[in-house]
C-alpha cells in the first residue's frame, strides 16, 4: 500500500500554513480596533444573543473557535502582481475590517438585530502572492454562514443605476445598510431564513468542536 508523500511546497500546504499564521493571532474586539498598515486575511466571529446565531455564539465564549465571516483585502497594485513593502500596501486590511465595522453599526442603528460590541476579529499581513489562498482553505475549512448561505456581508454600493438587483441576503435579514435597501425587494421571509439558517449551522459545526 502507497502513502502519499508529504510535500511542504505544494499549495495546499503552503495555504494551510498562511491560515494556521492567522489562527494564532489573537482576538480584537471590532469596535475596538487600532489602524495598521498591511494587507491581507481576517476572521470575524460573533458573541451575541440573536437565538438564530447561538450556537456558534456559545462556541465563542472562551475562545473564538466558530467564524460567522472569512474575508482578504488585497491592496490594488498586489491585483498587477507588483511587489510592495508594508507600508506601501497602504491599510487595506484595516480599512476592510472598517467597512465590516460600519456595516454592522448600521444595522444595529437601524434594527438593532447585531451590535458592534458583539464581535471579535482575527487578521494577519500576508504577502499579496498568498492572500487568496490563505482565505479560500479557510473558508472551505469552516464554511462560514455569512460565507455560503447569507450572502452579501462583503458587497458594496453598487451605486446609482445599478439598483435593480436583488438586495443581498444578508441585508434582507439584517437590514440597515442605506444602499441595500434601494435594491429590488427580496421574496424570503424572515422564518423561510431562520430555518435555512439553522438547518446549515446544525450541519456545519466546525470539525473538532
Amino acid at each position: 500500500m502507497m502513502t502519499e508523500v508529504y510535500n511542504p511546497l505544494d499549495k495546499r500546504n503552503l495555504g494551510k500554513s498562511v491560515a494556521d499564521a492567522l489562527l494564532n493571532q489573537p482576538t480584537h474586539r471590532l469596535d475596538h480596533i487600532r489602524e495598521f498598515e498591511g494587507a491581507g486575511i481576517y476572521v470575524i466571529y460573533y458573541q451575541g444573543d440573536l437565538p438564530i446565531y447561538q450556537p456558534m455564539a456559545d462556541a465563542n465564549v472562551t475562545e473564538a473557535k466558530w467564524p460567522i465571516y472569512i474575508g482578504k483585502a488585497i491592496p490594488s497594485g498586489g491585483r498587477k502582481g507588483a511587489s510592495l513593502t508594508v507600508s506601501a500596501r497602504g491599510k487595506a486590511l484595516y480599512k476592510r475590517i472598517i467597512e465590516h465595522r460600519e456595516s454592522i453599526r448600521d444595522v444595529e442603528k437601524d434594527s438593532g438585530t447585531l451590535k458592534v460590541s458583539d464581535f471579535l476579529v482575527r487578521y494577519l499581513s500576508v504577502d499579496d502572492i498568498w492572500i487568496p489562498l490563505g482565505e479560500s482553505l479557510l473558508i472551505e475549512h469552516f464554511l462560514p454562514v455569512w460565507n455560503r448561505i447569507l450572502d452579501g456581508f462583503g458587497n458594496h454600493d453598487p451605486g446609482r443605476g445599478r439598483y435593480q438587483g436583488l438586495r443581498p441576503l444578508w441585508d434582507h435579514f439584517h437590514p440597515g445598510r442605506g444602499w441595500a435597501q434601494r435594491c429590488r425587494e427580496r421574496s424570503e421571509t424572515k422564518e423561510d431564513i431562520e430555518n435555512a439558517l439553522s438547518k446549515y449551522l446544525s450541519e456545519h459545526c466546525p470539525r473538532g468542536m
